[in-house]
């Protein structure tokens, strides 16, 4: 069943300031419906936006913590492929290929193989102001 978000529930989901969720809605960048004076958009709309399918099921007992979905602070995630890999020593330099553009990341060579980095696996670029951190959904620690 789908919900109807006003702009403010939409801004949370989307982690954006409320004033952007409207201007993006009235410019016609965001799905949405415009009632009197207030948006409303489709939580499955905005949620398919956000490359998710449905919302997440609550974490089950049996489900390990680590494999369990989660929540970060930071809002720039680029969803990408691995372009290419260099491990030397303790570091690790992995090159994201996101659409026609490349991101670099420098991270250690522990958390490239837990992550179970390769060439060609998709991955997300998690950004929090000068650093770029790399996650893999569905990765096991």
């Amino acid at each position: 069943m789908t919900t109807t978000l006003d702009a403010a529930a939409a801004a949370r989901l989307l982690h954006l300031h409320v004033k952007r969720v409207q201007a993006l809605a009235r410019a016609g960048k965001l799905p949405a419906s415009r009632v009197g004076r207030k948006w409303l958009f489709r939580s499955d709309d905005l949620e398919a936006l956000l490359g998710r399918t449905r919302r997440a099921a609550q974490p089950s007992a049996a489900q390990p913590l680590d494999a369990q979905p989660f929540e970060l602070s930071a809002r720039n995630r680029l969803r990408g492929t691995v372009a290419r890999l260099t491990v030397d020593g303790l570091m690790a330099e992995v090159v994201i290929r996101i659409g026609d553009q490349e991101l670099v990341s420098v991270i250690t060579r522990s958390s490239a193989e837990r992550l179970g980095l390769a060439v060609g696996a998709p991955v997300l670029a998690v950004i929090k102001s000068t650093e770029v951190m790399i996650g893999r959904e569905g990765s096991a620690s």
